[in-house]
């Protein structure tokens, strides 16, 4: 009888530590799957977030070519006033100015 009850307790025993082998084979699978979940998800996120920072990168630059295109026209048009005004000082020299433009304009 003692011989059945030490056989048993060997059986519990082995069966026991094939369990615990069992349960630590799915806890570490479940924490695989979790950390790659994580990771996949991190990624995405870094993704968005760059392709968010691009986007407002692209919108900033945009914003910055439109203000200078426009701060050069207004300069183009306010050095070309100074340079009229400078030139055509006189009446005679406006009256002169129209007319060519006005003979330039019939040759075209």
């Amino acid at each position: 009888e003692v011989e059945n009850m030490k056989s048993e307790n060997e059986k519990l025993l082995a069966q026991a530590a094939q369990e615990r082998s069992v349960i630590l084979k799915e806890a570490k699978e479940m924490k695989d799957q979790i950390v790659s979940e994580a990771q996949g998800k991190a990624k995405e996120e870094a993704q968005k977030i760059i392709a968010s920072a691009k986007a407002e990168i692209d919108s900033q630059k945009n914003a910055a070519i439109a203000e200078v295109r426009n701060n050069v026209g207004g300069l183009a048009i306010e050095i070309a006033e100074q340079v009229l005004r400078k030139q055509l000082g006189s009446d005679a020299e406006q009256k002169s100015f129209v007319q060519k433009l006005v003979d330039n304009a019939k040759l075209n």
